[in-house]
């Protein structure tokens, strides 16, 4: 599967995907773009997107992009802290669906 990391997301996660390609937005050439342009770009070569931003879904329409977003809810986004959710998130990407999920799960 190929993964995008946010500019927020610290890059060594991504190494945590075993699996999977995952490319970084400073990878790609995309840094410093807004979370609009961002996504729609995304989609046109990923599966999924990886973010720490627990706000994207306020400040985006999730439903009309052609991406999963993961927002990985840790106390920083430091690797000490994300390190701990690389199983929850290979899990999840074996049931992965378009739109947002939260890692570790939230309870609505």
């Amino acid at each position: 599967m190929k993964i995008l990391l946010d500019e927020c997301v610290d890059q060594r996660f991504g190494k945590l995907l075993i699996g999977h390609e995952v490319l970084t937005v400073q990878q790609s050439g995309w840094a410093g773009k807004k979370n609009g342009e961002l996504l729609d770009l995304a989609a046109t070569k990923f599966q999924v997107f990886i973010t720490v931003d627990r706000n994207l879904h306020f400040q985006q329409h999730l439903p009309k992009i052609e991406i999963s977003v993961l927002v990985l809810c840790a106390r920083t986004n430091r690797l000490a802290d994300l390190k701990p959710l690389a199983a929850d998130v290979l899990s999840e990407l074996n049931e992965l669906q378009l739109g947002i999920s939260f890692i570790p799960k939230q309870k609505n």
